[in-house]
């Protein structure tokens, strides 16, 4: 006869057949037998100090790792406090297992502790949602709960394990329910985005997330230099080519799309970052996306490719060939990018006080290790430390995506921790992010994870007051200030490693420590409140 165990130890074996060993979550009644069962199974179990970083962290945990997350987090309150977060992944389409606690079924309509409908709250974030009611049928909602989260486009799924179910006993062998099987594409479009690419005299490649989730950057790369493509990267794409590639431009994207006859966007959505895929008209445009849905959306592509990055540009990387007539375009982009940095040098280089945004990001430059992972969690700091900062390898960069949602860089410093705890991580976050989810910097120092913010202090929420009083004038200040707190005390309560900096030449030496430190740490920079005067407002 199988063994009866409690429906959370059958929860727990069927998130250890997945090939996650950790889950983030803030404790609650309703789940707790989950608990006992990652115990059991050698699960981790991280604890955070409130649902949504659970849920943020459980997100890097998976992208970190190419696959999965899962934050468990109980009923009612503990439920909705994942809200922002699940609807942040859902944006960025990446996978995310949020299993939630529920009342009793036996107790459903009564009126119960924390009884909500929670599905209902969910449905229109995330990719599928269920309820299982026999603890029998466990295992195979989990799995599938893993299948419809990988499933491209990935996204966010939400799972409700009832009180009662979760302490009832039952048998239920855990067994994966998904293909690891690609989409290769339809060849005619692939001969169609093949041929425009290899007789167009001015194209430009945009790369975006799907180049690292599909674990496509060594294929980018022979696509690049097979066909002579200049490569422009954004979202998680960055790293994807390193920095000193010759094919690799950060600051000529803008005249790039302006003058190119051929763009090609991989792995990323024609949204507003891409100005809806307003492009020059007579431009031809080539979509490779995993989700058949975006091709078209904003703008027809002349060649569209449904299919996984890394297959798709396998395959292209063969068909492409290089233009006779391409060096001088190559040649004016390459100018492009040192017109910016001639521009910004006088602030790249500032040595005023408070310091400016772009020294920040320089310093940061010149210290980091290749191997750091950096997180931005921010608007006008992370925006100008990444217009500076290099990003050298595969994997090493995340931010929010395009929902933008703030207060993401403590959970993520944690999930990105508790997958690669021998990684050097900095995050680099705004003063007013930092605020939304800071508290977080004590469960770093509680569980000894080390990591070092770099929390960009210009006292108000810059991104917004900057064109606030351009718009309405220098009396129109209006939710936007903060005052100067020094963040580095929070180690005097939690713990951890503390700097504070105010001129441009502490910089280094601060940066030096904190990474030395093998604590977390704060390195709080006082930066110039009116640095960034002049910089769109890139939500407008």
């Amino acid at each position: 006869m199988t063994e009866q165990i409690q429906g959370g130890r059958l929860a727990a074996q069927a998130i250890d057949a997945e090939g996650v060993d950790t889950i983030f979550t803030l404790c609650g009644g309703h789940v707790m037998p989950i608990y006992e069962g990652c115990r059991l199974e050698g699960v981790r179990v991280i604890d955070v100090r409130h649902e949504q970083a659970a849920a943020h962290a459980a997100e890097a945990w998976g992208r970190i790792n190419r696959s999965c997350g899962v934050a468990v987090v109980t009923a009612g309150p503990g439920v909705t406090g994942v809200v922002t977060a699940v609807a942040n992944s859902f944006s960025a389409q990446t996978p995310l297992v949020v299993i939630g606690g529920a009342r009793p079924l036996a107790q459903a309509g009564q009126g119960a502790l924390q009884e909500l409908d929670q599905r209902a709250i969910l449905d229109p974030i995330t990719k599928w949602s269920a309820v299982c009611m026999q603890p029998e049928r466990i295992a195979d909602y989990v799995a599938t709960a893993f299948r419809h989260a990988l499933a491209r486009p990935r996204g966010p799924v939400y799972l409700e394990l009832p009180m009662d179910v979760l302490f009832a006993e039952a048998s239920g062998a855990p067994a994966r329910s998904r293909s690891e099987a690609r989409t290769f594409g339809d060849p005619r479009e692939m001969m169609k985005a093949a041929d425009l690419l290899t007789k167009a005299e001015r194209p430009a490649v945009i790369a975006g997330s799907g180049i690292w989730w599909d674990g496509g950057w060594k294929q980018l790369r022979a696509f690049a230099e097979n066909g002579e493509l200049p490569i422009f990267l954004n979202g998680s794409g960055r790293g994807a080519l390193p920095p000193e590639h010759p094919l690799f431009f950060q600051h000529a994207r803008g005249k790039a799309l302006e003058a190119a006859d051929v763009i090609c966007v991989i792995g990323t959505p024609l949204d507003f970052r891409l100005k809806f895929g307003r492009f020059p008209e007579p431009a031809k445009l080539i979509h490779i996306h995993a989700d058949a849905t975006e091709l078209g959306r904003n703008r027809a592509p002349d060649a569209g490719v449904v299919g996984d990055c890394a297959a798709v540009l396998g395959i292209l990387a063969d068909g492409v060939k290089t233009h006779a007539g391409r060096k001088a375009w190559l040649e004016n982009l390459g100018a492009a990018d040192e017109a910016w940095w001639d521009q910004h040098r006088p602030e790249i280089e500032s040595d005023s006080s408070p310091i400016h945004h772009y020294r920040l990001g320089a310093e940061l430059d010149r210290v980091l290790d290749p191997g750091t992972i950096v997180i931005g969690d921010g608007g006008d700091v992370v925006a100008a430390a990444s217009r500076v900062l290099r990003i050298h390898r595969p994997g090493h960069w995340l931010d929010p995506g395009p929902f933008g949602c703030l207060g993401v860089g403590p959970p993520y410093a944690l999930g990105v921790k508790a997958a690669r705890p021998d990684k050097q991580v900095v995050v680099i976050a705004g003063d007013g992010a930092f605020g939304l989810n800071g508290f977080e910097f004590e469960t770093l120092t509680r569980l000894g994870l080390p990591a070092v913010f770099v929390i960009g202090n210009d006292a108000a929420w810059g991104e917004i007051r900057i064109p606030q009083i351009g718009l309405y004038g220098e009396d129109a200040e209006v939710a936007t200030r903060l005052a100067p707190t020094p963040y580095e005390r929070l180690t005097e309560t939690f713990g951890g490693h503390a700097e504070h900096v105010e001129r441009p030449e502490e910089l280094a030496p601060a940066l030096e420590r904190a990474l030395g430190a093998g604590a977390p740490a704060i390195v709080n920079v006082m930066l110039d409140p009116d640095a960034m005067a002049g910089h769109a407002y890139r939500g407008m």
